[in-house]
């Protein structure tokens, strides 16, 4: 167990490496800080915008090699450089990187374990109403994309606060500014911001954990071990979770890593949607003003996401399935 462990992070801290290195380049090839400086009127002398790109090490006329090998030294050393306006980037992504994990957590959490569960229910109801509601609505989900599923939650929660005369559902922001109350107000106010952007992420997510685990599910249903837990006098309950469920879960927990890396894209529109101030909504401002330093440690930090994921998803096989305990 300690081994196939070892070896895994092994992989994927090299996988991180070559990620966050790829992710650079790019940034660094595509993206032009010099017009920054251009754009301004009347624009600066162009040896003092040389000297200060060469300060802020996002100088083209340096090769991008070289760019990189300063840059990643840093790295090494907790430092992922200065924005284009020269401000240190660990400063605002150390507060955005909380507020995206939050919503990224909650939205996993909920989409999975929903998900999962729905799928398992539809594969024991097979052709039932429920599992033909379930594919319906999950089709009709998978159908729409996170942006337009966002903003049809958003409208329908206005129309919803109109309807009742309250502000139940509340569609901008992570809290409401000047709130008093206490903490327990305070946590209501947070569990109200949080609902929408949460929906927006886990009704995706819902929707492929539900297919997947019916499939799995029904893969299952009629093995000889669930034939044989029966037959030993085992109620049916306890056959299809203590065997059949913990065998069809071990699929979906190999598809979690690649869950959590398809949640950072999506967040990203969502905050950018719902006006939470984390790392997606920086990641499209840094594209828009040619911030290579800041694209770059984003990328870094979400292989690092998808890294945790990875690991997380590994314990849980092994929890699943004995074989790779003794392997």
């Amino acid at each position: 167990m300690a081994g196939f462990l070892a070896r895994r992070l092994i992989n994927y801290v090299a996988l991180i490496v070559v990620a966050t290195s790829l992710a650079y380049m790019l940034a660094a090839s595509a993206l032009d800080p010099r017009s920054n400086y251009e754009a301004r009127r009347p624009p600066p002398p162009p040896a003092v915008v040389d000297a200060r790109l060469d300060e802020l090490n996002l100088n083209n006329k340096t090769p991008v090699f070289q760019r990189y090998l300063r840059w990643s030294w840093s790295v090494l050393h907790g430092d992922f450089g200065k924005t284009t306006v020269g401000d240190p980037v660990n400063a605002d992504l150390a507060r955005r990187a909380g507020v995206t994990l939050r919503l990224i957590l909650v939205g996993l959490i909920v989409g999975s374990v929903a998900g999962v569960l729905g799928g398992a229910l539809a594969a024991v109801w097979q052709y039932g109403w429920f599992d033909r509601l379930t594919t319906a609505a999950s089709f009709l989900v998978l159908a729409v994309p996170t942006v337009v599923l966002a903003n049809m939650l958003i409208i329908g929660a206005v129309w919803f606060n109109d309807l009742v005369g309250a502000q139940i559902f509340l569609v901008s922001g992570e809290t409401t500014p000047g709130l008093e109350g206490g903490f327990l107000r305070g946590a209501a106010d947070r569990a109200q911001h949080l609902l929408l952007p949460t929906l927006s992420l886990s009704l995706g997510l819902i929707a492929v954990y539900s297919r997947y685990q019916r499939n799995m599910m029904l893969d299952v249903l009629g093995a000889d071990f669930v034939r044989t837990a029966r037959a030993k006098g085992l109620r049916r309950s306890t056959a299809l979770t203590k065997h059949a469920l913990r065998t069809a879960l071990i699929p979906a927990v190999t598809y979690f890593a690649f869950t959590f890396g398809a949640l950072i894209v999506g967040t990203t529109f969502t905050e950018k949607i719902f006006g939470w101030h984390g790392l997606g909504e920086q990641l499209i401002n840094s594209i828009f003003t040619n911030d290579v330093n800041t694209v770059a440690a984003i990328s870094c930090l979400a292989a690092f996401g998808v890294l945790v994921a990875a690991l997380a998803s590994d314990l849980m096989q092994a929890a699943l399935d004995p074989r790779v305990r003794v392997g």
